[in-house]
């Protein structure tokens, strides 16, 4: 029911092609979206990109029942870590035909999966995570829809075809998912559309675009301008994907850093090379990035889970796998925790197929520590926006954030054996303090670090 009113306006969209004025495109008039009567006020909580600290949530694993409520359910224990955005993975109905159980293959784009449950469950949700201080974001599949999708029988031109003429995937092993095509204007309005609903109706804050190397530069430029000109709204916009400067341009603030964790994982972990990668690969990550653009870092997500391992895999245990994410959430990033790292649990969490729930059996030590972490990044202007000097060593990542009078400095050995690091003279002395505690700390020696063992120190 709730849906008439957009299904109308999409199928009126072919009135509606055109860009948005300042776009580099043929001329034609500006799209016009037909929104539905908002859902609620806008939530003023929205942080500005350097400072979000994201929580994913995978609900087909997050509990038992795989649901809305479960979630809202546990959003103090979630506040409670310090995040201050919560990303929710696809909440859609999911296609039918050609199915592998997938929430990647999009029937609707406006209506929500009742396996989750209602619409209604979904305000209860968003209002609990705004009453406690929370943005959220959806997880938008935009590439690509299932193969039963609407649009695939009354705009089939908004497809890419084959010579023969047949609809194609976008990757020849996603058997569910057919390919749209955004060099076609009016596709791309309707999906900016579709997104702006959920705006509307569900209150959201922001989106995270899936495969979103796929779209072209101009849907992504559209869509940013669309939803970020939403009158009395501020909207996180972040991208899943390679073509960072592609994103960055186009507007949205946030990508993810594939090469980070993969140089992280593979190859300094798993083959022992030296951590000063990291040091070429974030200058590279950001040499002609806005100011406000940053990569989004983590140890853990959907993906690595589900078909690669657990932090505790990757990082030789509980005290690797932090230290990893020490060196990933303060170097110089949005830091993105997924649901049930914080109390380090130890098995893969599918998001399709046979569920297996996350056990929360408490960990208070490790959320602990998560909490420290994240409520210092939290309060330091230095780690969130200040300028990053490197002193890493091959085996140790060290640095400095500093912004105005603050100056952060972290070390992380990244070796499951002791390492020697000798603390440089221009941060040698006095005036340190261990950035945890508050107690006076000496930085004017070399000092020995435990196996895994991270430093943070600040003045």
């Amino acid at each position: 029911m709730q849906n008439t009113l957009l299904a109308a306006c999409l199928l009126a969209l072919p009135l509606l092609a055109g860009a948005q004025p300042g776009l580099a495109q043929k001329a034609g008039p500006p799209a016009v979206y037909h929104d539905p009567a908002p859902y609620g006020k806008p939530f003023r909580g929205v942080p500005d990109s350097p400072d979000a600290t994201i929580y994913q949530v995978n609900m087909r694993g997050f509990s038992r029942a795989g649901d809305f409520q479960s979630v809202t359910a546990r959003l103090d224990s979630v506040k409670a870590l310090g995040v201050n955005v919560v990303y929710l993975m696809p909440i859609f109905p999911i296609g039918k035909l050609k199915a592998v159980d997938s929430p990647f293959a999009v029937r609707d784009y406006t209506s929500v999966n009742p396996e989750f449950g209602t619409l209604t469950d979904l305000r209860m949700l968003i209002d609990a995570a705004h009453a406690r201080g929370l943005a959220v974001m959806l997880d938008w599949v935009g590439n690509h829809t299932s193969w039963d999708h609407a649009w695939t029988q009354q705009h089939p031109d908004w497809y890419v075809h084959d010579d023969a003429g047949n609809l194609v995937n976008p990757i020849p092993e996603w058997k569910d998912i057919v390919q749209l095509d955004f060099q076609n204007a009016q596709l791309r309005s309707a999906m900016i559309q579709a997104m702006r609903y959920w705006v509307f109706q569900a209150n959201v804050d922001g989106f995270r675009f899936d495969y979103a190397d796929g779209p072209t530069f101009e849907f992504f430029q559209e869509a940013s301008q669309s939803l970020t000109s939403i009158r009395g709204r501020k909207v996180l916009l972040l991208a899943e994907g390679d073509k960072k400067k592609h994103f960055f341009r186009a507007g949205f603030p946030l990508c993810y850093d594939f090469g980070f964790i993969n140089v992280l994982k593979h190859e300094i972990f798993a083959q022992g090379k030296s951590v000063k990668l990291l040091d070429s690969l974030n200058a590279a990550v950001y040499r002609n990035a806005p100011p406000a653009a940053r990569m989004v870092r983590y140890v853990s997500n959907h993906d690595l889970n589900a078909w690669e391992g657990t932090p505790q895999e990757f990082f030789g245990g509980l005290q690797g796998a932090m230290a990893a994410f020490v060196t990933a959430a303060y170097m110089q990033a949005v830091p993105m925790i997924y649901n049930g790292q914080e109390v380090g649990y130890g098995q893969r969490v599918p998001f399709m197929g046979a569920r297996q729930p996350i056990d929360w059996t408490p960990n208070p030590a490790l959320t602990a520590e998560y909490k420290r972490l994240i409520k210092f990044r939290n309060g330091s202007k230095a780690l969130r926006r200040g300028e990053l000097t490197s002193y890493s060593t091959d085996d140790v990542c060290a640095f400095t954030r500093t912004a105005g009078k603050e100056q952060v400095l972290v070390l992380v050995n990244l070796r499951s054996s002791p390492k020697l690091f000798s603390i440089p003279a221009s941060l040698a002395g006095a005036g340190w303090r261990h950035a945890f505690s508050g107690q006076p700390a000496d930085a004017a020696r070399s000092l020995t670090l435990a196996p895994y063992q991270y430093l943070v120190l600040h003045k």
